[in-house]
């Protein structure tokens, strides 16, 4: 495909979004019917569609309205592209520009705008985090680093990083968490190396990491109650936990047996009926729904679809969680809570919130990671009993 043709392409699957699919769905129906499209081409138009996500606000107003053929417009003169060249209407690129949209288009000047956040969402970001607010909104429009986690019952750090190397993937040590490797070239290789497949490294941001190396050493017996795709679980019995994995939603954990399979370890998932016919555990582990606030670089469509409601209905389900979660948590036991969001209300307010409903509880631990350029943010905290 030519540069404009992706330009088109990306036109199309942004309309997509805008008539209401979500961004993976559009990009999925737009590959399943493009075959022609090569892999670099559609790795370049993922580029296009989630850039525009992340400055979709800046970039309506740089291209003069949300069409997918404005916000692209929008993007690419971010981006000081040559938009005489790529809006040619030659070899299935977009038609040229009209005398209209080549005058229309300005700078976002609105506050909400240049920082890429809904306006709704300004006041509890800045109470939030402070004098850097606005810094991690602009770290926030850029892209997520790709990180991986180095298996420990199967590979050192060091012998995962040159496995991958052989296989022309380039990883550096990530600082915020001594398991964790940035990938800095060949990222795109992954998936089909020997180095992935083998199961000597999962792809899991370092602040994620960073929760599971951050808990109390082991072997203990844990229960990963949120455990989704089973991320936390895998890198858990990794360090020797035993783990069992339980999910609201039993489908989201589909996969993990076949990933628990490539990692060399065993993880039982249960059911939520099951728990109450189970010992207590050690510690209990929630990371819970949230905002994703802190994963806006590798979600960016969320910002945009989350609302105040939204963001009450969640803080009550985090509420309901960690008082559920507790009856699961052994007399000297720890119960862990998580998310990766950078938003105090889903955060040290629900900390505040449990120990105000549970005398008996105090918290020992709050630990927010920062978003950076070396991970997302998260939030985790550390509940122990009183007596």
């Amino acid at each position: 495909m030519t540069p404009g043709a992706r330009v088109s392409a990306a036109i199309e699957i942004l309309d997509m979004v805008n008539e209401g699919q979500p961004v993976e769905k559009a990009l999925t129906n737009w590959a399943r019917r493009s075959r022609f499209a090569g892999s670099k081409d559609r790795a370049a138009i993922r580029d296009y569609v989630f850039d525009v996500q992340r400055t979709l606000a800046s970039d309506a107003c740089l291209g003069g309205g949300r069409s997918g053929r404005q916000l692209m417009i929008g993007r690419l003169r971010a981006a000081e592209a040559d938009l005489a060249d790529l809006f040619s209407g030659q070899g299935h690129a977009p038609y040229a520009l009209s005398e209209e949209e080549v005058e229309s288009g300005a700078p976002a000047t609105d506050k909400a705008d240049r920082l890429n956040l809904p306006e709704w969402i300004l006041p509890e970001f800045e109470r939030s985090l402070g004098a850097g607010s606005d810094a991690i909104a602009m770290l926030l429009q850029g892209r997520a680093p790709i990180t991986v986690r180095v298996n420990l019952g199967l590979s050192t750090v060091q012998a995962a990083r040159d496995a991958l190397a052989v296989e022309g993937i380039t990883a550096e040590p990530n600082p915020v968490c001594a398991t964790a490797l940035t990938l800095t070239d060949g990222e795109r290789k992954l998936r089909n190396s020997q180095t992935y497949i083998q199961g000597l490294v999962e792809l899991q941001d370092a602040a994620s990491q960073a929760v599971v190396s951050g808990l109390p050493k082991g072997p203990f017996r844990v229960l990963d109650f949120c455990a989704g795709g089973g991320g936390k679980a895998l890198a858990l019995a990794a360090l020797g936990h035993s783990v069992t994995a339980h999910d609201a939603i039993p489908a989201r954990m589909r996969d993990l047996g076949f990933r628990a399979e490539r990692a060399a370890t065993r993880i039982l998932t249960v059911e939520t009926d099951d728990l109450p016919d189970l010992d207590p555990f050690d510690v209990v582990l929630c990371d819970a729904p949230c905002s994703g606030s802190g994963a806006w670089r590798r979600s960016p469509a969320g910002k945009w679809a989350l609302s105040q409601d939204d963001l009450t209905r969640l803080t009550q389900t985090q509420d309901t969680i960690l008082d559920t979660a507790q009856n699961y948590v052994a007399k000297d036991g720890s119960l862990i809570f998580a998310t990766c969001s950078v938003l105090a209300c889903e955060n040290e307010d629900r900390v505040t919130a449990f120990t105000q409903r549970n005398s008996g509880w105090s918290a020992s631990q709050q630990t927010r990671i920062g978003i950076s350029d070396a991970s997302d943010g998260f939030f985790h905290a550390s509940f122990s009993r009183l007596n």
